[in-house]
């Protein structure tokens, strides 16, 4: 008789689907769901969706609404996550202002200056509720589904005895396209991944004890398999590894795809999350715009179905029932990868029991991976920092070291951008509250300015000496 907390329940997407997942789990029977968010204004909407499912299906389970997180919290056993603070407005902020300075991005979310400021919002957010959750629910499992999902879970791992783990699909709808590229069912695939979130690699593809790398190698260099996912085709054609996320995501994450036009036509072209300017951004505003005229559950579906492709609900069947489970989740890297910082977010396989979560170390990745992930993890760092201790210096140096934004920007509009984007969402950061982003004037210099007498160089006096006997 689990009772499990839904914070952030307004989310049409993942409540509705989640939710069906867990009623239609018999291990779940006789359970308790706390729907919460901050307004009425979708969240009595999905109370009336799930107890239609409830009524329509049958399902013994107990339903309640509320506002109020400390009441969701209290005594529960599973506490699941999809918070978007700011919503639809700062998400156009974390979009539009990078547009402008030309940091052309297709989701935002995870890393570059959309990412960040998004940690800058859920991270007070998410550590609130973990605070509460010591108090009012101390040996309660938070799932975590809200982005970045990297930034938000290293913040997380430093709440003291919290028991959480990171939520993403990365791998089964990768596997999905696996298993369409080389004519095998996914559920004979065996895999082994490991990375970062939104980068993980697969590190072993097989298929009854033979290699699958070959075979969908070879079928990315043919155009009608390429063409789907060009970006994810090239890195691996590059790199020699296939990863877990899509083309939009990923060509974010690298500065090889997005930083001119030419590049985004001939990579990102294909249309919504292959990689489209502001897919992601014009989704969810379709979504919200579209809720304010009509209540998009009113006509849906109640009739509960196989579960879909998330975890969560078979990560608490195992935990209720015992019955293993193995899934790939976002954990703070105990030497779980060897050749990734330690205390950082990694994604890993993780077994799953009544005694708890297990994540497998899987040791060193090859070192192109690692180092490709490393790029996004110092960011990641700088920016759970900046959003833990309200600097706005680490908060525009997060942003400068972003792959794509470094590519397109010098510093001096890189600290341009992160000011007005910190003007332009100011009511969703209390951490930067009577704080401003430093400004740094450039340094004019005299066409007939006197040089400073500076030491020379020992290389530079070796290489003139070479230079020297080179022309005798």
């Amino acid at each position: 008789m689990a009772k499990i907390a839904f914070i952030g329940a307004g989310s049409l997407v993942f409540t509705k689907t989640l939710m069906a997942d867990f009623l239609a789990t018999p291990a779940l029977a006789g359970s308790e769901y706390r729907l919460m968010a901050l307004t009425n204004k979708r969240l009595l909407k999905m109370e009336s969706f799930v107890k239609r499912m409830v009524a329509d299906n049958q399902i013994d389970a107990k339903i309640v609404a509320t506002t109020n997180l400390r009441e969701a919290l209290k005594d529960a056993d599973y506490v699941v996550v999809t918070i978007q603070v700011g919503g639809v407005v700062a998400f156009k902020y974390d979009y539009e202002i990078p547009l402008k300075y030309g940091v052309d991005n297709c989701i935002g979310d995870s890393i570059g200056p959309g990412g960040v400021f998004r940690a800058q919002r859920h991270i007070p957010a998410l550590l609130e509720i973990a605070r509460d959750m010591q108090e009012l629910c101390p040996k309660a499992v938070l799932f975590n589904y809200s982005n970045p999902m990297a930034m938000c879970c290293w913040a997380l791992s430093k709440i003291e005895g919290l028991q959480f783990v990171g939520m993403c699909h990365g791998v089964q709808t990768s596997l999905d396209l696996i298993a369409s590229y080389t004519d095998h069912k996914k559920e004979e695939i065996d895999y082994l991944v490991a990375g970062i979130n939104h980068m993980a690699w697969f590190l072993r593809l097989e298929h009854q004890g033979h290699d699958l790398y070959p075979l969908l190698k070879s079928n990315f260099d043919r155009p009608g398999y390429y063409v789907n996912e060009k970006v994810r085709g090239e890195v691996m054609r590059h790199f020699g590894y296939f990863m877990t996320e899509s083309t939009g995501h990923l060509s974010e994450y690298l500065p090889y795809f997005r930083r001119n036009q030419t590049l985004i036509d001939t990579y990102c072209d294909e249309p919504a999350f292959g990689g489209e300017s502001g897919a992601a951004y014009q989704y969810c505003q379709m979504l919200d715009e579209k809720f304010k005229t009509l209540d998009p559950l009113s006509i849906e579906s109640t009739i509960l179905g196989p579960r879909s492709a998330e975890y969560c609900s078979h990560v608490i069947e195992a935990l209720e029932t015992g019955r293993a489970f193995m899934f790939n989740g976002n954990v703070r890297n105990d030497g779980f990868i060897a050749n990734l910082p330690n205390g950082c977010c990694v994604e890993v396989p993780i077994w799953v029991d009544r005694m708890g979560l297990h994540p497998v170390t899987v040791g060193a990745l090859p070192m192109q991976l690692a180092a490709l992930n490393t790029t996004n993890v110092l960011i990641q760092g700088l920016s759970v920092e900046a959003a833990m201790t309200g600097s706005t210096e680490l908060l525009v140096q997060a942003c400068a070291l972003d792959p794509l934004t470094s590519a397109v920007l010098s510093l001096a509009e890189i600290r341009l951008m992160v000011a007005e984007m910190l003007e332009a969402e100011r009511q969703w950061l209390p951490q930067f509250a009577g704080k401003s982003v430093r400004t740094v004037s450039p340094v004019a210099i005299p066409k007939d300015v006197e040089r400073r007498e500076v030491p020379l160089d020992p290389a530079l006096v070796i290489a003139n000496r070479f230079a020297k006997l080179a022309e005798a």
